[in-house]
């Protein structure tokens, strides 16, 4: 057995996740915002959060920015500690195929998560139908069929444009930002969405509202 091929092999846990979901007193999942930057996926998932919070729901919010701070960190982040071979092997840009290892790495953190009972929220621009369909087979894989719930973000490009929260609309139109989903490289939105926000100019809380109501309808929370 060489390092380059190693014998890896699933290890079954002494404590399964029915027991972990009987202590957490509800289910596990996922909770999968995707829309385009400047939607409110951040902001309502961060509602969602908090309002589950008060209802006493274990949740965790994994968000984009955030993600790629650590896990997901681009080569000049990893550079100072990790030196530059490792850096350019590992940190990720945001080219199409370092979205794709975002994503996936996102999604094997939350299936983790969602073995732990733990109600996942993500909020990633996700653009792409393929990776997020990756994650939910790789989810409910190792979970059960309705552990990945996908909520279309559905803001009109002119509504995210006008926001602009960090400029990127305006660097991108400038052409500035190379491959900038939803002005130099697409957005696929999600075809057939378990929950589909119309957000727009709508509260965030209410918007939130209508995730949260929809756990409990379907009896996850």
């Amino acid at each position: 057995m060489s390092a380059e091929d190693p014998k890896v092999v699933w290890h079954q846990h002494s404590v399964q996740r029915t027991s972990r979901e009987q202590l957490a007193g509800h289910r596990g999942c996922v909770v999968w915002f995707t829309g385009l930057s400047g939607s409110g996926k951040s902001t309502i998932a961060n509602l969602v959060d908090l309002q589950l919070n008060q209802r006493g729901v274990h949740t965790f919010l994994l968000d984009g920015d955030n993600i790629r701070h650590g896990l997901c960190a681009s080569a000049n982040l990893l550079e100072p500690t990790h030196g530059s071979d490792f850096a350019k092997r590992f940190g990720l840009g945001f080219g199409p195929a370092d979205r794709e290892e975002n994503i996936r790495r996102i999604g094997s953190v939350a299936q983790l998560f969602v073995s732990a009972a733990v109600v996942t929220l993500t909020a990633f621009v996700s653009p792409y139908r393929i990776d997020r369909q990756r994650v939910r087979e790789w989810v409910e894989l190792h979970g059960q069929q309705g552990d990945f719930i996908e909520v279309f973000v559905d803001t009109p490009l002119e509504v995210c444009e006008s926001r602009d929260p960090k400029g990127l609309y305006k660097l991108a139109r400038q052409g500035k930002i190379a491959s900038f989903t939803g002005i130099s490289d697409p957005y696929e939105a999600p075809e057939h969405p378990e929950i589909h926000l119309h957000a727009g100019h709508r509260p965030g809380d209410e918007l939130a509202s209508e995730v949260v109501q929809w756990l409990v309808q379907q009896g996850i929370v």
